[in-house]
Parts: structure tokens; C-alpha cells; sequence
């Protein structure tokens, strides 16, 4: 299997980013990404889709949406869409049918930023996503950076610490967000595929005589990201790449990830029977025993999680195995010391034994 780094969520021009298609591919390039989603507010920008060259790096990068309803007085409830070729922001006030005629177009639908705290400091409102009801959707995206920021920057201290030394904020996913997750995982009759996005703008403010740019694309591009596993590496060719990557996310093969205290890139979580090996998001048979095994890039803290309990854990360790007969939905969480604090580094989608 083949990994590759997606930085997706992400907002240009066309909506309220401060940066062109061209900037953020560039970025994306000097970050170290391979596939960039960028998700404009309620438009779909066509024509923008292709890859990027520098050297032996190319970048492949995706248009996808949020979409919204624009009407609501409450705000929230925005859905991340990748994957359609059609505009779908006019089923944005029922949401149910915006997930229906999604999963028609062969699109993935992923619940955007479900807890989003409010910041009054910054005349910023909540965003959450509140209408529960829905079914059919893809997944959640479990960790995004805005967010976190807005949590962790109630005062203004702590905000303009975080805005110039991101470092110090990315702490994990949110713990309610974990939590909602793992609700799901177990009452909803479907996978929820959990993704990491950046949710990047990139705006730039006057400050005297001079402009600073807070959280510059390429900062949040080498942060919070999703990687997948995909059966080879980009080929060059635009239509199985984009296929391969959509299908590669909808599956639940790939992991959350914070790339900024350590690259993660080489993190497994596997398991194996008598069928063979089996990755995040597959579903595997309980009934000849099982071996998971999870592979830690460097030692760090290591944590096995099965229907969101931790069942098994050690420190400052690079493997982690557990052979077991239970049936039940497995991932894995792994911290890392940083800049002074134990830290969310990675947390994988799960594997379902049945």
C-alpha cells in the first residue's frame, strides 16, 4: 500500500480564503503534501482540478464544497462534499436530501467541524453541527484546526499566541469530538470515517504600517492532515488519481494526523487472521482470531481503543500488538511529547471486527 497526504478543507478567493488556486498548490508543494481538496463555500469551481510540478514532486490537487444553507438564522450544519461534478449547495436547507442527492452523484459527505465554540473576542460564532437526524453521511472531520484554535483562544494572550506559534495550541481533537465518534461508531448502522482538515483562509490583517497573514497556508498545510492508503502512488493520470483518492477516503483507510511536532508518515495500524492483513477501515472475521498491530514512526505513547475504551496501551514504544477473539470496532491513538505537553500526534480510523 501506497500513503499519501491530503490537506483538505480549505477555502481561496472564491469564497472568504485570501488565496488563489495557484498559491495554495505551491504551498502544498513546499509543505510536502500530495493531494490538496479545497472546499469553497457553497460553489463548486470547475476547471481547477490537475497537478502541480516541482522536481520529482507533483501535487494533485481537488475541488470539492461546503455547502450550507445560507437562509438559516442559526449558522452551522456546514458539510464538506468531495467527489461530485454537479453544484449542490441548492439542497443546502434540507440537509438530508443534500446527503441523498450527494451519495447519487458518487460523492462523499464528511459532518464539518461538529463542535465549533464561539469566539466573542473575534466577533466569530459557533458553527457547530446540530441536526442529528441525518443518515447516509460518510463521516465526521474529527479534528479541524480553526476549531481547536477557537477552543483553546478565549483570551486574547492566548489568541495571539496561538495565531503566530501554532505549535503551542494543537493539542488533539477536541474530547467531545472523540466521544461524538465514538457514539456513532457504535449506534449508527454504517462506518463514520473520521478526517482531519486544516480549514484554511489564510487572511491577512493591517497591523501599522505593515500586514501580517495568520496561519499562512503552507504553516497549516505542514499541521493537521489526513493520510490514506491507496493501492499504488499517483500516476499522473487525472481521472483514476481522483478516483483512487475519493475511494481511499470513503473507506476509512487513513489516519488524522498532526505533522508538525513530528512527520507521521510511516504509521501503521493493521490486523491479521488466517484471511490475510487488513487496514483501517476494513472489515475483518473475529472468529479465527485476530493480531493488531500498530507501528508508531518513533517511540511515542500508544494507545488501542475497542468500542472506545482503551483496551491495551504502552509508552515509549514504536510497536504495539494485541491478539485477541473479541469482536468489536478497534482504533488506535498515539501521543507524542512536544514543545512541552503531551500531545494528540495520530488517530486512525478503525477496523471492524465482526
Amino acid at each position: 500500500m501506497e500513503e499519501l497526504i491530503v490537506a483538505l478543507h480549505m477555502h481561496t478567493v472564491y469564497s472568504d480564503g485570501d488565496g488563489k488556486h495557484a498559491e495554495l498548490a505551491a504551498a502544498g508543494l513546499k509543505a510536502g503534501v500530495d493531494v490538496l481538496i479545497v472546499t469553497d463555500h457553497n460553489v463548486l469551481v470547475s476547471d481547477i482540478e490537475g497537478y502541480t510540478q516541482e522536481g520529482k514532486r507533483r501535487l494533485l490537487m481537488l475541488v470539492g464544497e461546503e455547502v450550507h444553507d445560507r437562509t438559516s438564522p442559526v449558522g452551522g450544519n456546514h458539510m464538506l462534499i468531495f467527489g461530485h461534478n454537479l453544484e449542490l449547495s441548492r439542497f443546502a436547507p434540507n440537509r438530508q436530501q443534500l446527503i441523498d442527492q450527494a451519495r447519487s452523484a458518487g460523492a462523499s459527505t464528511f459532518l464539518a467541524h461538529p463542535f465549533d465554540d464561539p469566539l466573542p473576542l473575534f466577533h466569530e460564532k459557533s458553527f457547530d453541527w446540530t441536526d442529528w437526524d441525518v443518515k447516509g453521511f460518510t463521516g465526521i472531520e474529527l479534528w479541524n484546526q480553526m476549531s481547536e484554535f477557537k477552543t483553546r483562544s478565549q483570551t486574547l494572550p492566548k489568541a495571539a499566541l496561538h495565531a503566530f506559534f501554532p505549535g503551542f495550541m494543537m493539542l488533539s481533537p477536541l474530547e467531545r469530538t472523540l466521544k461524538l465518534w465514538d457514539e456513532l461508531l457504535l449506534t449508527r448502522k454504517h462506518p463514520v470515517v473520521a478526517v482531519a482538515g486544516v480549514d484554511a483562509h489564510a487572511h491577512t490583517y493591517p497591523a501599522g504600517p505593515f500586514k501580517v497573514q495568520v496561519y499562512p497556508y503552507e504553516t497549516q498545510f505542514r499541521s493537521i492532515t489526513t493520510h490514506i492508503m491507496t493501492p499504488k502512488a499517483l500516476s499522473g493520470e487525472i481521472n483514476s488519481d481522483r478516483r483512487m483518492v475519493y475511494e481511499a477516503l470513503s473507506a476509512g483507510h487513513c489516519f488524522c494526523a498532526n505533522d508538525l511536532p513530528h512527520p507521521t508518515r510511516g504509521f501503521r495500524f493493521t490486523c491479521n487472521n488466517n484471511d490475510g492483513t487488513f487496514w483501517m477501515g476494513d472489515r475483518v472475521s473475529a472468529d479465527a482470531g485476530l493480531t493488531f498491530q500498530v507501528r508508531s514512526p518513533i517511540r511515542a505513547h500508544i494507545r488501542l481503543l475497542k468500542d472506545g475504551q482503551v483496551v491495551l496501551e504502552a509508552r515509549d514504544r514504536e510497536v504495539l500488538t494485541h491478539l485477541t477473539k473479541e469482536p468489536g470496532i478497534y482504533r488506535t491513538e498515539v501521543y507524542i511529547d512536544f514543545r512541552g505537553r503531551h500531545r494528540g500526534w495520530i488517530f486512525s480510523n478503525p477496523i471492524y471486527a465482526v
